[in-house]
């Protein structure tokens, strides 16, 4: 499904308004991210539109370059070039055709989404036109910040989590679900050209990424898998310290969002660490024990998720 609000069919975006801009964010969530659109749905409604807009402007961007069709890498750098430059126009208050940046706009002026922020993502998003490999952890690092780290600092701004303590928590939680991804994505991730899992790590085990290619799964790979996840799990950690820090009756959906994608390495475990011929995924009745157990493991949340209902919600529209 490419994003194309300039084009025909549900994405195009001429006569909309501001609710309508946020509603189709919503459809883009939900066609593309089954887990993280049912952990948005946890949120009380008054944050919800405001999740959907901050997911919708990052799967944009991330569709340039991960679903390019025939356009050349020059030409999807130009196009995210084109795109942030859209986008702060769109902050700084001047009309924009595209709903998916007015919904968003609309969203960093409500929620204080600093230009800073963006700038970081898109510098990351620019680097999958000219950077395959990554070297060292560290390198990949420098990509996560923008890719991730910073879509963690995005939503607590989002979310109302205002002390700077959350921050290093929400910067792990962002970059443990992208390592999470990474995982799960290795053989779609090679079609498109693209390791993400560090060459120092795969030299470690004496894995060749030409055999990322192959799908080979022996005990090398099996024990490369295992390190990336056990780095994943701790920042899963770190993040989990962090709870503390977001208003009650938000932090909830923030944790299933946690389990959830942390089941994702469970799953890749399960079956056998191939990542090649089975996609890690958690099913729905999955989902409903996990959020299930989320909420009975902390009744002071479930109390304040209860109250925060029955105050109104929507989306604030500015101007």
């Amino acid at each position: 499904m490419r994003l194309d609000p300039a084009g025909e069919g549900p994405l195009a975006g001429e006569g909309l308004d501001l609710a309508g801009c946020y509603e189709l964010c919503r459809w883009v969530q939900k066609g593309h991210s089954r887990t993280y659109y049912f952990s948005t749905s946890l949120f009380p409604a008054e944050v919800r539109p405001h999740v959907h807009a901050l997911y919708a402007f990052m799967r944009y961007a991330d569709e340039i370059v991960d679903n390019p069709g025939a356009t050349t890498l020059d030409e999807q750098l130009t196009g995210l070039r084109y795109f942030e430059e859209e986008t702060l126009a769109a902050v700084a208050g001047e009309p924009v055709a595209n709903p998916v940046l007015r919904a968003f706009a609309n969203t960093v002026l409500l929620r204080g989404i600093g230009p800073d922020l963006i700038e970081a993502f898109m510098r990351s998003m620019k680097m999958d036109t000219g950077i395959f490999r990554y070297p060292t952890y560290e390198n990949l690092e420098e990509y996560t910040y923008g890719s991730a780290a910073v879509v963690g600092l995005m939503m607590c701004r989002v979310i109302g989590a205002t002390d700077e303590a959350a921050n290093p928590h929400a910067e792990a939680l962002g970059v443990a679900m992208q390592l999470t991804n990474f995982l799960r994505d290795v053989r779609e991730d090679w079609a498109r050209g693209r390791v993400y899992l560090p060459l120092e790590d795969l030299e470690r085990f004496g894995y060749a990424e030409e055999e990322l290619g192959r799908g080979v799964v022996d005990e090398r790979f099996v024990e490369l898998m295992r390190l990336e996840i056990s780095r994943a799990r701790g920042l899963y950690r770190v993040a989990g310290e962090g709870m503390r820090y977001i208003p009650r009756g938000r932090r909830y959906p923030v944790v299933v969002a946690g389990r959830l994608y942390e089941a994702i390495l469970d799953r890749i475990e399960a079956q056998g660490y191939d990542v090649f011929t089975k996609r890690a995924q958690t099913s729905l009745p999955h989902k409903l024990r996990v959020a299930g157990a989320c909420a009975w493991g902390d009744p002071k949340e479930l109390v304040a998720r209860v109250r925060a209902s029955g105050k109104p919600g929507g989306v604030a529209i500015h101007g």
